[in-house]
């Protein structure tokens, strides 16, 4: 019997040069799907928006083309006939507006809403004393109250800021309160074996473990706010874009509505990132322990 040698496989040899095309592979893999996909994502929804217009399925003044949605944030963005953008102001200052009463809102429901979850998770009658209420607070809807807030605060700033702060409220104060229920029993117990303070337990061991899932709260009570934006600006809230969008519609003036709702979305979109990576950048072992 003749035996026929085996003859091995060329085997790649991993150099440094190898390396670095992996990683730049690797990039433009991740840079594509972060950015090419949803630019697809983008002008296919153009296209069938367009496309929809076209078969006029629906009166004009219900779905605008997109070009009449582009030629009103134009029009909202310059000085037509002595009028700046719309109601006197420009788009992008509705939107500063709009953006100052939601940080300030939001600023107020996080501190208050972390302090509670703190409390509530650290002491048990505390969180049997007002978890209750947070529920019932979280289970209404802002315009179910909006009214009586204008009543005790006017028409001023003063019930819209409280209402944003009231709407972001509960998502921080429930994720904190469950994220510190979830600290892990084990590090507690060594932190305490090891000497530490009720108050060094808390400040090194419960609130890092909190942090991930109190920022998952911060970013679901930003998109909590900015969806009761409109309602807050319901009265006196121009300028504002809230309020822009508001009064458009009530002249049927829907491309302009759409340009305040985009414009709403695109700077929601920018802060949720803006949060995400302020998470990565403050809690790096996320995931990881």
């Amino acid at each position: 019997m003749s035996v026929i040698p085996a003859i091995a496989a060329p085997t790649e040899t991993v150099g440094p040069n190898t390396t670095k095309r992996r990683r730049e592979s690797g990039r433009a893999s991740k840079l594509l799907s972060r950015v090419g996909l949803p630019l697809l994502s983008l002008v296919v929804f153009i296209a069938l928006w367009q496309l929809v217009v076209s078969l006029k399925i629906w009166n004009e003044t219900l779905i605008p083309p997109p070009s009449a949605v582009w030629d009103s944030f134009i029009e909202t963005n310059t000085t037509t006939d002595g009028v700046r953008g719309y109601a006197g102001k420009y788009l992008w200052e509705h939107l500063l507006i709009s953006l100052q009463r939601i940080g300030y809102g939001i600023a107020i429901g996080i501190i208050v809403g972390i302090a509670f979850g703190l409390l509530m998770g650290t002491f048990g009658k505390i969180r049997a004393l007002f978890e209750p209420w947070i529920t019932f607070l979280r289970t209404l809807p802002p315009l179910a109250y909006f009214s009586l807030l204008i009543i005790w605060l006017g028409i001023n700033e003063e019930p819209k800021i409280t209402l944003l702060a009231i709407a972001a409220f509960p998502p921080v104060a429930v994720a904190t309160t469950s994220a510190v229920l979830a600290a892990p029993q084990s590090l507690i117990e060594a932190a305490k074996a090891l000497g530490a303070s009720k108050f060094e337990v808390i400040k090194d061991v419960v609130i890092p473990s909190a942090l991930p899932e109190t920022f998952t709260g911060i970013r679901l009570a930003v998109g909590v706010a900015y969806s009761s934006l409109v309602a807050a600006e319901l009265v006196n809230g121009l300028p504002g874009i809230g309020g822009m969008v508001r009064d458009a519609s009530n002249y049927n003036n829907t491309p302009v509505v759409l340009v305040g709702i985009i414009a709403i979305g695109t700077s929601g979109l920018i802060i949720d990132g803006l949060l995400q990576l302020i998470e990565r950048k403050t809690v790096p072992w996320r995931g990881r322990v």
